[in-house]
């Protein structure tokens, strides 16, 4: 009898987790949208005059405003907590927006961290405060921009051009995450970014093996 018993939970937990999981697909597979359609940056410029555009890329994007030293330790803070683990992906790019008097100080920050992270991966882009707003407003979080166009929240945006984040965070909506707090980085937004280039890694494979049909 005993051994009747072990051998029927051996047989009924697989089912029973399969069932668990798949009931909850959507839950585990995609990171919800919170808005639609955020304003486009491809107006904007970089160091180069490059164009960078959020439509066909997963974008970390960030306001840092124009003070040299509340960029340096969020975007350390991102870049080793966060952004180092996903640059090999493609499509993937981790976006700083910020007004034009800061152009000189980020180029000099840029080159100061080529040798300790990733900062060639960094992707500057400059605009007027205007512009700046108008991006920040689309994506219409709680959050607010400083007076110098900061912000310490950075913002998951698809493919798509959507804002991605979390529809139930201790009863709330999570639209950006703290730069600032490392434990929000490496809990919350870590596994979000996984959770999103999963979800892309998964829609592409079924893709092609749609085409080998």
């Amino acid at each position: 009898m005993k051994k009747f018993f072990v051998l029927t939970v051996l047989f009924a937990l697989p089912i029973i987790a399969y069932l668990f999981f798949a009931s909850g697909k959507n839950n585990f597979a995609k990171l919800p949208v919170l808005t639609e359609n955020v304003t486009e940056i491809s107006n904007l410029s970089t160091y180069n005059g490059d164009a960078v555009a959020l439509r066909d890329h997963i974008s970390v994007v960030a306001f840092f405003g124009s003070n040299l030293e509340e960029f340096r330790g969020n975007t350390f803070n991102l870049d080793k907590k966060i952004l180092e683990k996903y640059y090999g992906f493609d499509d993937f790019q981790f976006v700083i927006i910020l007004p034009e008097s800061a152009r000189k100080d980020a180029e000099a920050f840029a080159k100061e961290f080529e040798g300790i992270t990733n900062a060639e991966e960094w992707k500057f882009i400059f605009g007027s405060s205007q512009e700046i707003e108008t991006i920040f407003k689309s994506f219409k979080s709680p959050y607010q921009l400083s007076g110098n166009l900061y912000s310490p929240y950075v913002f998951i945006v698809d493919k798509a051009g959507n804002l991605r984040g979390r529809d139930d965070d201790d009863g709330k909506d999570l639209y950006g995450y703290d730069s600032r707090d490392i434990a929000e980085l490496t809990n919350k937004m870590n596994d979000d970014v996984k959770v999103i280039l999963a979800e892309y890694r998964l829609a592409l494979k079924k893709n092609n093996a749609d085409r080998d049909y």
